[in-house]
Order: structure tokens, then C-alpha cells, then sequence
């Protein structure tokens, strides 16, 4: 029978054209794992490197850089987890779990010559496993849709809404005052408005009184005055001009 996620369709991850192979030691109880304690300037294997996944499932190939020969894989179904550890002393450095077909697994020493190609194998892993943490979430969502709080848009009772179409709030429009305090005067009584005063002089319009004819000869010597009247008495002659003594003698 085919193991799981033999079928699937295979996508590439990372890969690294150089990474050397280490033979470690037993790893002791309680003590970190330490990359000085390998042969560093040993290895005893060098090759290429792909990660690739198949399903939710990600593996570490070793292949020949040639050939493209297996030499060995492993499959690693979480991280950060046994089948890929780091070491305490370099970034550099990975304990990987290998495995054959009969599922029989060993602890090999991996390393890196550039920190960034370390850093490149590091951020598949991490990037894979985030995206199988997110359909793990969308599956449990699909099969129990009712598990998850919905929205009660609906009206409670006794709540209305007001919709205004196409009307404007009116302003209220109120009549302006004066600085000083004084409201308009109210409309005199009847309806008719007094006329107002006469633009012309009281000098220009005065009438002589009727009663002397001493009053009409100071007016004639007014010569300012355009609209003097003359005396109403005719009988009056040049005769009896108050100034008739100072005439010019003959």
C-alpha cells in the first residue's frame, strides 16, 4: 500500500546547492545539542538540498549534485520538532531525523557554509507549517459552520427606523437686530405714513406779514433771497418809501 501523500502533487520549498553531512555522537541526557562536537572540517558527506511538500507533509532531500541521486530524506510533519532540531552554539548547524522506506530512522548532523542559506531553510519550514496551521482552521470551520458566533441583524421589539428621502432640514431664520438695541417702529394708526419734512429753507418760502409795510421794505433789501413777495398793498407809490429824503438833489 502507498504511504500517505505519496500521490500528491510535489511543490518545492528551498533548495540549497550545498549543505555538507556530519556523523554525530550519541546525544547525552539533559545537555543541549553542540556543533563543536562534530568533525566540522570532516564532513562526510557533501551534496544539494531540496525541501520540498506533499500535502501537509514537508521532506528534506539530500541528492546527489550531479546525478540527482537520493541519499537520504526526512519527513518532517511539524516544526520546530525532533525531525529538524537546532543546535545551541551555531545557526548554521541542524540534527536532522532521517528515514528509509522501511521506516527505520537515524540522527545525521547537517551544515551550511552561508548563514543565509541556513536562514532560507529555516523560513520554509516556518512558512509551510503556518499555512497547514490555517487549513487545519478552515477545515474545523467548514465541517461545524454553526459553531461560529453569526450576526443577529434582525429588529428587536418595538424598534423602528426613519428613513428622510430627498428632504433638507430647514434652518431657522431669525430676523436680525440692530447693534444698539432698537427694534422697527410699529405702523402709525390707519395705515398711512406721516410725509416727511420739506427739503427747502424756511428762508426761501417766507411770507411778509400783512399787517406793515415796514416789514415788506427790510425784505427788498435781502437780495439773497430768491423768493421774496413782493408787498400785497398796491396802493402803496415810491412816494412814501421811507428812504424818499435821501434822494439826490436836483
Amino acid at each position: 500500500m502507498a504511504s500517505e501523500g505519496q500521490f500528491e502533487y510535489e511543490s518545492v520549498l528551498c533548495v540549497k546547492p550545498e549543505v555538507n553531512v556530519y556523523r554525530i555522537p550519541p546525544r547525552a541526557s539533559n545537555r543541549a545539542i553542540r556543533a563543536a562536537d562534530w568533525k566540522l572540517d570532516a564532513p562526510d558527506w557533501s551534496g544539494r538540498m531540496r525541501v520540498v511538500a506533499r500535502g501537509k507533509v514537508a521532506y528534506v532531500k539530500l541528492e546527489d549534485k550531479m546525478s540527482g541521486e537520493l541519499f537520504a530524506q526526512a519527513p518532517v510533519d511539524e516544526y520546530p520538532g525532533i525531525a529538524v532540531e537546532t543546535v545551541s552554539d551555531s545557526s548554521r548547524y541542524f540534527v536532522l531525523r532521517i528515514q528509509d522506506d522501511n521506516g527505520r530512522s537515524a540522527f545525521i548532523g547537517i551544515g551550511f557554509g552561508d548563514r543565509g542559506d541556513a536562514f532560507d531553510f529555516n523560513v520554509a519550514l516556518q512558512d509551510h507549517f503556518k499555512w497547514v496551521k490555517q487549513e487545519n482552521e478552515f477545515s474545523k470551520q467548514a465541517q461545524a459552520p454553526d459553531s461560529a458566533p453569526k450576526l443577529d441583524l434582525g429588529f428587536k421589539e418595538g424598534q423602528t427606523i426613519t428613513l428622510n428621502i430627498g428632504q433638507s432640514k430647514k434652518k431657522d431664520r431669525t430676523r436680525p437686530q440692530s447693534s444698539g438695541g432698537l427694534g422697527l417702529l410699529p405702523p402709525p394708526p390707519g395705515g398711512r405714513l406721516a410725509p416727511p419734512p420739506s427739503s427747502r429753507s424756511n428762508n426761501h418760502n417766507t411770507q411778509p406779514s400783512a399787517g406793515g409795510n415796514d416789514t415788506g421794505c427790510l425784505l427788498d433789501l435781502d437780495t439773497s433771497n430768491s423768493n421774496t413777495v413782493a408787498p400785497s398793498n398796491p396802493s402803496v407809490t415810491a412816494s412814501s418809501d421811507l428812504w424818499g429824503d435821501f434822494d439826490s438833489p436836483k
